[in-house]
């Protein structure tokens, strides 16, 4: 478990599309040069001044490229204060080192944020080196040797935790994408398929009988109008809905009262038959509008697949806890007709999603059988 766990640290990849130098960086790195010039003009308990100015550029300078080179800005200024600290042994020299070089602590920050795991760990290296050095050559008591580490731990440990946090949000957007995706997906299959097929299905009928029958001809051309103006409309719609800000998610869908609008008058084949019993009132949004796309789908593929079919049955009836819904055709014995596709698949989700059942399959006779049940107070899970 821990070798694993080591290993996948040490393979992490860094994070996409850091930013590059920013104004404020170059603000920041001015402020502090200032700061810590000043500081070594007016105070005479400070280190040498050569020294003072060598740590305060290596700090600070590197800042601008902290998040797309962070092991770089790193080397360059901790090993640069390490050689400095080295340096002070050597000669003998005392005194604090500016202000500035509390820039490193945001340079372990962004080393823990934005570095690959092995640029973390190397990182890391150069940090508790300089970090010993330094505490061993400003002959810090117990607490402030205790307060450094502190400050440098809790640096890197906020690097890292706002890098999952980020990593976590990317991740949820994408599968707010991905949900999204699938829903214009089920959307798209289940309004524009069913409506094109119908388009399909009229076209065929009126180049059958454009000779012997102009006048059906005729009527089923108005069909395809409405048909088409109907897809039209609805393409529309789902795209306005793309296009709108997020509270378009309010936006009104098609529910139970629309089911009877996917009746036919039987100038088309096969006749749809739409017949609504029990308690259905006062039902929510999402399962009134699962039960028309469900009712929906069911009559599309009728139309597709039903070989001889002449009629399409379609019952909805609700009690105090369910409501259910049932699709019949009456073509011809069905073998196969659920096997392909993403009709049933997208069907069978939408039930589930409300915490309710279904199944499609032969019927008892003849043609094929939807049965559907949703609870009343169905909810998206």
């Amino acid at each position: 478990m821990v070798p694993e766990a080591l290993g996948s640290l040490w393979a992490e990849p860094r994070p996409a599309n850091p930013a590059g130098p920013l104004p404020r960086d170059w603000a920041v790195v001015a402020g502090l040069i200032c700061w810590s010039f000043g500081e070594a003009v007016l105070r005479e308990d400070m280190a040498p001044i050569p020294l003072l100015l060598l740590a305060t550029l290596a700090s600070v300078v590197p800042l601008p490229w902290r998040r797309t080179h962070p092991l770089l800005a790193v080397a360059v200024a901790f090993g640069t204060l390490t050689v400095i600290d080295i340096v002070r042994v050597v000669s003998g020299s005392e005194g604090p080192l500016p202000v500035g070089v509390s820039a490193t602590l945001v340079l372990t920050y962004s080393l823990f944020r934005w570095g690959s795991g092995r640029e973390a760990t190397y990182g890391l290296i150069l940090i508790l080196v300089w970090l010993s050095m330094t505490l061993v050559v400003e002959s810090t008591s117990v607490a402030e040797t205790v307060g450094g580490y502190a400050f440098f731990s809790f640096a890197a440990t906020l690097g890292a935790a706002t890098r999952y946090r980020a990593r976590v949000r990317i991740r949820d957007i994408e599968q707010a994408k991905a949900r999204e995706r699938e829903q214009l997906a089920r959307e798209l299959h289940d309004t524009v398929a069913h409506h094109v097929s119908g388009i399909a299905i009229q076209a065929q009928a009126g180049r059958a009988i454009a000779g012997a029958d102009p006048e059906r001809a005729a009527e089923a051309l108005a069909t395809i109008e409405d048909a088409a103006t109907r897809t039209l409309t609805e393409l529309r719609h789902m795209v306005g809905v793309m296009r709108a800000p997020l509270d378009t998610q309010f936006a009104p869908q098609p529910g139970l009262a629309e089911v009877e609008q996917l009746a036919t008058d039987g100038r088309q084949s096969p006749l749809v038959e739409v017949v609504l019993s029990g308690e259905l009132d006062n039902l929510p949004p999402a399962v009134g509008t699962a039960v028309y796309r469900l009712a929906q789908e069911s009559i599309t593929n009728a139309r597709r697949h039903a070989r001889d079919a002449t009629r399409v049955t379609v019952g909805v009836a609700g009690d105090s806890d369910r409501i259910r819904l049932t699709v019949i055709d009456d073509g011809a014995p069905a073998t196969g007709r659920g096997t392909a596709g993403y009709g049933l698949i997208g069907m069978r989700e939408r039930a589930l999603l409300l915490g309710g059942t279904f199944h499609a399959g032969p019927g008892a006779d003849r043609g094929w059988r939807v049965d559907a049940s949703l609870p009343r107070t169905g909810t998206l899970r």
